[in-house]
């Protein structure tokens, strides 16, 4: 009787690397961050309106930063170092 041989798949790695970890690592943080800009401006008393809820930071400030975590979460998910020939 012959030995049957197994063969196996070589050993590739990780999904994502050290780099794909860390853009990921910071858009949480900006996520985070806008949304810690969008919050507040509330009026202690329920029966007076408070105009700071529409300022410049909650309108366009925070989007801006939240919007641009996510892209770059999805870049952190996406990105492919490209590999060294040994």
């Amino acid at each position: 009787m012959a030995k049957e041989e197994i063969k196996t798949k070589p050993y590739v790695g990780p999904a994502l690397g050290k780099t794909n970890f860390i853009l990921i690592a910071i858009a949480f943080v900006l996520v985070v961050i806008g949304f810690i800009l969008m919050s507040g401006g509330g009026s202690k008393n329920p029966n007076v309106f408070s105009w700071a809820i529409f300022s410049p930071r909650r309108l366009v400030l925070a989007p801006i930063v939240i919007i641009s975590g996510y892209i770059l979460g999805i870049v952190g998910i996406l990105y492919n170092p490209k590999k060294e020939d040994k």
